[in-house]
């Protein structure tokens, strides 16, 4: 069975004082010895040695929102990937769907970001989604698809071992709106399909694919229990620990 994740996106949010205090609640939750559920926290950079301090010997892992796919070297306001490792970060969150739309990151920039990532030794989420347009027009599967074949361009089987998916519906993001039940195990379907046409079974079925998009306590539970979500990237309600960690709690009830 695929172990839950539950990721939070906190975006251009916090200050370094809230920032910890909200990583140090977080964390009291998942004590390092908790394997039922993955929990990861994406901090804005800056703040990114506080929640690492904040998380310390606890299972709580920390994430980028963003990085580079260039190495350290003249790229002035960009993050090495290499220093996120170097701070101790687990993760990095690569293609949301905030970059693709108001930085201009196509597929193959996050392709060559999610190399970049891999090589560092970071864990990737990279994320993709359709437009509330695209969806109205039935486009949604070719969408994913392309933006799957773009965005994992060249990578191996073995590659996939560090790479997270999350499916992130643009409509849905920030909004209030949420997809179905049912849209969003339909949309995973499609995903892991592409993966098992691309790559091959195995890792078809062991490639966690998150769902994002207004995720909130009342509708966590049964987003999760669908069959093909395998946790969450949580955007607003990861800010507040009263309700990211029920969200956290609803992962873990669906392997209980």
């Amino acid at each position: 069975m695929r172990r839950p994740i539950l990721a939070g996106n906190w975006k251009m949010n916090t200050c370094r004082e809230s920032a910890g205090s909200l990583a140090a609640a977080i964390a009291e939750q998942v004590p390092a010895s908790r394997d039922d559920v993955e929990v990861i926290v994406c901090p804005p950079a800056v703040y990114l040695d506080s929640v690492l301090s904040a998380a310390s010997g606890s299972g709580l892992q920390v994430g980028g929102q963003n990085a580079s796919d260039q190495d350290p070297g003249a790229f002035t306001g960009e993050t090495a990937c290499t220093m996120l490792t170097d701070l101790g970060c687990s993760h990095v969150i690569l293609g949301h769907s905030e970059r693709r739309q108001f930085y201009g990151e196509c597929d193959g920039v996050v392709n060559s970001k999610t190399k970049k990532a891999l090589a560092s030794g970071l864990k990737a989420i990279v994320c993709v989604g359709e437009l509330l347009e695209q969806r109205e027009a039935g486009e949604t599967q070719a969408v994913l698809e392309s933006q799957m074949t773009g965005s994992l361009a060249d990578l191996s089987a073995d590659d996939m071992t560090s790479v997270v998916i999350a499916y992130e519906p643009v409509w849905a993001i920030g909004t209030g709106k949420v997809a179905t039940n049912e849209q969003a195990e339909e949309a995973h379907v499609c995903l892991r399909t592409w993966l098992e046409g691309r790559f091959n079974s195995d890792v078809a079925a062991a490639t966690r694919i998150l769902y994002g998009g207004s995720v909130k306590p009342d509708n966590a539970a049964g987003l999760l229990s669908q069959a093909n979500v395998d946790g969450a990237l949580v955007g607003g309600a990861s800010l507040k620990p009263e309700l990211f960690i029920p969200i956290i709690d609803a992962g873990a009830a669906t392997v209980a």
